[in-house]
């Protein structure tokens, strides 16, 4: 579903969602009470919600948590003009799973698209301002919490991969890794693998690009 009060946007982006899916059906609503009346009941359900942050017939902000709380059941995407890295957090900390630029290319959009639907985080490069490395605290803190097997299961998190798929990928046991995801979230102060993954950029070397992927 599109959630945007701008007409032209909404045709844009069904022309760039077309392009992940041919036959995909788009559900388009102009303001968030319609977004709302059309929140799944037992038999419905959205794969995916895209909303913007500010709607100009509201005058201000759109209340993103209610929102998210309609669709709990949805990965709900922010795409928004606005891209400062306190709006990004924002966003997620009231239960955005993803955060893509209106700014972006057609092809960035499609690409973060991609890696949400499959399970992945997107996060614009905004959001990776991590401090350099003159800048950046001596590894003393939540880092040395973490031991070198949950550093690697936090890489592999940061790049969208499921709990079964890390579990592969170092030989562990689906159960093994949901013990190492839970003491990693307690050990980082969070509570998702979104979380996760804004405080990974952090504590992880791993490089990112200017487009946000990892």
């Amino acid at each position: 579903m599109s959630v945007d009060d701008h007409a032209i946007f909404r045709a844009g982006l069904r022309h760039v969602l077309r392009q992940l899916d041919e036959n995909v059906e788009i559900v388009e609503a102009n303001s968030l009470d319609q977004a709302l009346a059309l929140a799944p009941q037992q038999h419905e359900r959205f794969d995916l919600v895209l909303t913007d942050l500010m709607f100009d017939g509201l005058g201000g902000p759109i209340d993103l948590k209610a929102l998210c709380d309609a669709y709990s059941d949805t990965t709900v995407v922010v795409m928004s003009v606005k891209d400062r890295a306190s709006d990004v957090r924002n966003a997620i900390q009231l239960g955005a799973s993803g955060y893509i630029p209106k700014s972006a290319s057609s092809d960035v959009m499609i690409n973060a698209l991609r890696l949400i639907l499959a399970g992945g985080v997107y996060l614009p490069a905004t959001l990776l301002d991590v401090p350099t490395a003159t800048q950046r605290p001596q590894r003393g803190d939540q880092s040395e919490v973490l031991t070198p097997r949950q550093k690697e299961v936090l890489a592999l998190l940061a790049e969208g991969k499921s709990n079964k798929a890390i579990a592969t990928e170092l030989g562990l046991s689906p159960g093994t890794v949901k013990v190492h995801m839970t003491r990693i979230f307690k050990s980082l102060g969070v509570s998702n693998r979104t979380e996760a993954v804004i405080a990974s950029s952090t504590l992880l070397d791993t490089p990112k690009t200017d487009d946000g992927f990892a």
